[in-house]
């Protein structure tokens, strides 16, 4: 009996030991301010996002997160990489969210988690799964039922991740943000309602908060939740709108401060001098406003990943590779004078005796000489087993996410005409019989091409890229990809399709001929090079055409000459001593073998 009483008291012992460690912070809202364990703190965060850097990486960023002088990271979390198919979870590699905010831990820097379904972030349908399209009915961002149940499945799965990682359970995330800038797509309070429920039923049960723009805080904010406020504001207008909204308190928090902006195909490079912002930020932080710099390191937005923007007065704009941003670290990692000027602003407003970490070295780039690509195969000796159907079919509904798809069927020949595709979405190469004779760009309002036809019969092929996407706006549901309507040829309907989802998944084991290639067909390449050391570099792409770059497996991201983009980054952690692989499927100009190499990259030079 005395055993079993000391046994019972060991484990009460334990339990309250496991506990205190638990709650070893608090973290609660002031009136004016945010309180760690009671007392005022002021976070001073920078957005990163994980899948935008390499795994190996991670601990590298937030070194120098903490170098520049922030206490605290913001990041999405992505549904579309987490469920890529439906019920089908992946919380592993480089999508290991939970490893990610760990090592937030041990290097000293608390969290900002924003697992919202919806992210924008430039990133591929929102966040959204592609799949959610094929559910009849299920209309996203709403209480429609289908769309809330797969919301509720995903978040659960989230949670288990990432609840036990909460201040109030021991871990370093402060704060989890519910919804994203709901206030851009509508006001339905009764859906932000539903979205708080849903986070606290999962697990989430420490602060949440909403976050909009000034002009949208009252349409995406709701009682009970602290509003941050998105933009570039003065002091005086953050604490008036977090005011109005919170019952005439604090804390008050920036939840996206905007040091640049991103870039995408076709137009210039964004920067913005350090010097504009310094003052701004110096002036928030004096105020004792909380900020999350967006982004305080973009990295690169790979695996096709990519999103758009498209609305009714402009045209489609799918955003590049480069996720550079101008922020304060490069595309590589690196600190730049933004970064330098906004640590010098930050360290006037650190505790008295703060020393900041040395800033840690960076990152060695090189120009690793010219890299001959030998092998080939072109888009027609990748192709699997065709899908046949009346009418074509879009990527949805074979199933197929992203990148690329062949759209083939024949006609009689010995006439001329147009042909024409209803709805591409979003850029074409047109084949006839094997020949290039084209291509149409969503971007341009292309739809239609002047075709002569030789006799006889008559093969027409359209090799159909999914450039991303739309992440932002009203156009959130009509984002079907591939063909999405009919084709015709001088009005007349093409049936009879024949349909090839270009499989990307083994990338590295397609079987490649040793001859020189045709320069007239979409074509993929590929080469080895040798390393005595691994580092950073960059493939200039500049004499390619538009396609995607792989460097041992790893998909680098998408070039294209128009610009403004015309390197793709190579980050060394993918890179090895010896033998490396790169595969380059170019969609246009398929003459070239040789990819030079630079040690900086090229982000702000337009194309033709």
């Amino acid at each position: 009996m005395v055993r079993m009483l000391w046994i019972a008291l060991i484990v009460i012992m334990s339990s309250a030991t496991g506990y205190a460690q638990k709650a070893a912070h608090t973290f609660v809202l002031g009136d004016s301010s945010f309180l760690l364990d009671g007392k005022p703190f002021v976070m001073i965060s920078g957005e990163l996002h994980y899948p935008r850097i390499p795994k190996e990486a991670w601990r590298d960023r937030m070194r120098m997160a903490k170098a520049m002088g922030l206490n605290t990271i913001g990041t999405y979390v992505f549904w579309n990489l987490h469920e890529p198919e439906k019920g089908k979870y992946d919380f592993t590699g480089n999508n290991d969210i939970a490893q990610f905010v760990r090592i937030a831990q041990e290097e000293g820097l608390w969290v900002v988690l924003r697992p919202s379904p919806y992210v924008c972030a430039e990133w591929e349908f929102g966040g959204y799964p592609y799949w959610l399209q094929n559910e009849e009915g299920l209309v996203v961002r709403s209480l429609e039922p289908k769309f809330l149940n797969a919301y509720k499945n995903y978040i659960r799965e989230v949670a288990k991740q990432l609840a036990p990682l909460q201040i109030n359970h021991g871990g370093n995330v402060l704060m989890v943000q519910v919804e994203n800038e709901y206030g851009f797509y509508s006001n339905d309070k009764e859906y932000l309602e539903a979205n708080r429920r849903l986070f606290i039923d999962a697990g989430f049960d420490g602060l949440l908060y909403t976050c909009d723009p000034a002009a949208k805080v009252k349409d995406g904010h709701i009682p009970g939740l602290l509003p941050a406020v998105n933009g570039v504001l003065k002091p005086a207008e953050v604490k008036k709108l977090v005011r109005t909204y919170h019952g005439g308190k604090g804390p008050f928090y920036v939840a996206e401060w905007y040091p640049a902006w991103f870039d995408w195909w076709g137009t210039k490079h964004h920067t913005v001098p350090a010097a504009d912002y310094t003052p701004k930020l110096d002036s928030l932080l004096a105020a004792g406003i909380s900020v999350n710099m967006y982004m305080f390191h973009g990295g690169t937005t790979r695996d096709f990943m990519n999103g758009a923007n498209y609305n009714d007065q402009n045209p489609y704009e799918p955003q590049i590779s480069s996720y550079d941003y101008d922020a304060p670290l490069d595309e590589a990692g690196n600190a730049t004078a933004k970064f330098m000027a906004f640590r010098e602003v930050i360290s006037k407003h650190l505790p008295k005796q703060t020393k900041l970490p040395a800033i840690p070295e960076a990152k060695p780039s090189a120009t690793i000489g010219d890299i001959t690509l030998t092998e080939h195969v072109t888009y027609a000796g990748v192709l699997g087993k065709a899908v046949k159907h009346k009418t074509p079919l879009t990527f949805e509904d074979l199933k197929h996410p992203y990148g690329y798809m062949l759209y083939r069927t024949n006609i009689t020949g010995g006439r001329s005409g147009y042909l024409k595709i209803d709805e591409l979405r979003d850029y074409g190469v047109i084949y006839v019989n094997g020949k290039k004779i084209g291509t149409l760009d969503r971007r341009l309002y292309q739809d239609s091409l002047h075709v002569s036809l030789p006799k006889g019969k008559v093969t027409i092929e359209i090799l159909v890229e999914n450039m991303g996407r739309i992440n932002f706006g009203p156009y959130l549901l009509k984002n079907k990809k591939g063909i999405t309507k009919k084709v015709t040829f001088n009005n007349e309907v093409l049936v009879g399709w024949e349909m090839y989802p270009l499989s990307l998944q083994t990338i590295s084991s397609m079987k490649m001929s040793s001859t020189s290639g045709s320069s007239d067909v979409s074509i993929f390449r590929r080469g080895q090079f040798q390393l005595k050391k691994a580092v950073d570099t960059y493939l200039d792409l500049r004499k390619w055409g538009k396609g995607s770059v792989w460097i041992n497996g790893h998909h680098l991201g998408r070039y294209w000459s128009i610009g403004p983009q015309q390197t793709v980054y190579v980050p060394a952690e993918w890179l090895k001593v010896g033998s490396n692989e790169v595969v380059i499927f170019d969609l246009t100009q398929s003459d070239q073998h040789v990819v030079p190499t630079l040690d900086k990259p090229i982000l702000g030079q337009l194309g033709k």
